[in-house]
């Protein structure tokens, strides 16, 4: 019986009609994200092989940035060198942004229509739903012992209560873990999963376990200084055309700094980022309000892409709000708001991956890179319950919260259910986003 063979490696056009259609279709969060790519690339396609994807998986987990949209990066570059990787990453980001402008612009334009805002009263109890739900799963996947909670309860109790600076948490609870990591090492022998294996492939890959690697991933200064350097450019040339349109002072420019200093802090994924864009959207520079940005994180469920794509319905709203481009029609001054705020979130991300590969995949497996991470995945639990705290006292007061007066009991309900079909059923999100908005909906068309 003949052995069998790898199938033919794709071409680039194979290769880019895959990360466009990924781009349309990478519903459902990260997981879900990093499951279709295994899918379709290790199982079906046999791209890539599941040790390499694994490798990559990990590699990605180190980062800071949303890692469904850093391994589609990875990987497309794995494929066909710098070029690969960037329209990999460009498009798994581009059709959601494209079609999250379309919703944020309905947004703004009807959004306080009746009909429209009875819906989105309806979204705003299963975004509470959502985001403890996700509290929930991070903390059992990865507070596996007694230390790394305390790690997780004294974050929630800093932003919640003492109203510390997410990136203040960041690095405490990379301390907390480098000592943890030095007197209780057990703690972080046992490693979260993603979830991502699957059967094993028919043959073996086009790149598999023993594949040479391509001369492209190969170490080179020549190649890393080229990378660094184009990236420098390209972000002076948009905060040179920041500022030419806005000023300074303008908010796109403190979306621009906003942002990038967003990326840089966004370890856990995006649950993680979404208290610091509150704090610094809402409560600092007001771009929105937080009713708006529970709309925003609802819309963004709903569409294909990575979750932290919400800065892009941020960064429109609060273009349209404060008018980023002096005497523009309000959509132009929102659309270049959404640009700045998704350019600058993704722009270290691909730093990241085309030039620190060769660098970080050596310290796979070493305490003292992976117990600082584990302080900070820890703190991301407390952070997101602070989140689901924020969110439900928004969504559950619409009048303002107050301790002697009871929440809603529409949005009561509609949080319940929610979490009963999440937790217990299993229902989609994207479902369950559509039945809060048609119950928003039927509470105003028959009060």
């Amino acid at each position: 019986m003949t052995a069998p063979r790898a199938p033919p490696a794709p071409t680039r056009g194979e290769a880019y009609a895959f990360w466009l259609k990924l781009g349309f279709v990478s519903f459902g969060g990260p997981a879900g994200q990093i499951a279709i790519m295994h899918r379709e690339l290790v199982e079906r396609r046999r791209w890539i092989s599941e040790r390499r994807f694994l490798h990559a998986l990990n590699y990605c987990m180190v980062l800071p940035g949303p890692e469904a949209q850093q391994l589609a990066t990875y990987l497309g570059w794995l494929l066909h060198g710098t070029a690969g990787g960037i329209v990999a990453g460009a498009l798994f980001v581009l059709p959601s942004l494209a079609i999250l402008s379309a919703l944020a612009w309905i947004y703004v334009a009807f959004g306080h229509l009746p009909a429209i805002a009875g819906m989105l009263d309806g979204v705003k109890p299963v975004v509470v739903a959502i985001v403890a739900l996700a509290a929930w799963r991070i903390g059992t996947r990865t507070l596996t012992h007694p230390a790394l909670v305390a790690i997780a309860l004294a974050a929630f109790v800093a932003i919640q209560f003492a109203g510390v600076p997410f990136p203040l948490i960041v690095i405490g609870a990379a301390l907390a873990g480098l000592l943890l990591g030095r007197v209780a090492p057990a703690a972080f022998t046992r490693a979260p999963s993603h979830g991502t294996a699957g059967r094993a492939p028919a043959g073996p890959s086009v790149i598999d376990d023993d594949t040479p690697p391509p001369s492209h991933m190969r170490f080179s200064r020549v190649r890393l200084a080229t990378v660094v350097v184009v990236a420098l450019a390209l972000g002076l040339a948009a905060l040179a055309l920041v500022l030419a349109l806005g000023g300074a002072d303008g908010t796109l420019a403190r979306m621009a700094r906003f942002f990038t200093q967003a990326a840089l802090v966004t370890f856990g994924g995006a649950y993680a980022v979404l208290p610091y864009v509150v704090q610094g959207a809402v409560e600092r520079y007001g771009w929105l309000t937080a009713g708006q940005m529970i709309d925003g994180l609802a819309l963004g469920e709903t569409t294909p892409g990575p979750l932290i794509m919400v800065v892009a319905f941020v960064g429109f709203v609060g273009g349209w709000t404060q008018g980023a481009i002096p005497g523009a029609d309000p959509a132009v001054s929102a659309l270049a708001a959404a640009a700045t705020a998704t350019f600058f979130t993704f722009l270290p991300s691909f730093l990241f991956i085309l030039v620190g590969a060769p660098l970080i995949e050596a310290t796979h497996g070493d305490l003292r890179i992976t117990a600082p991470l584990s302080g900070i995945t820890a703190a991301v639990v407390g952070v997101v319950a602070s989140l689901g705290v924020y969110f439900a006292t928004h969504a559950l007061w619409p009048q303002g919260f107050a301790a002697d007066r009871l929440p809603s009991v529409f949005g009561t309900i509609v949080v319940l259910v929610a979490a009963i079909a999440l937790g217990r059923y299993k229902v989609g999100v994207v479902p369950l986003v559509f039945a809060g908005a048609l119950a928003g909906l039927a509470r105003v068309m028959f009060p």
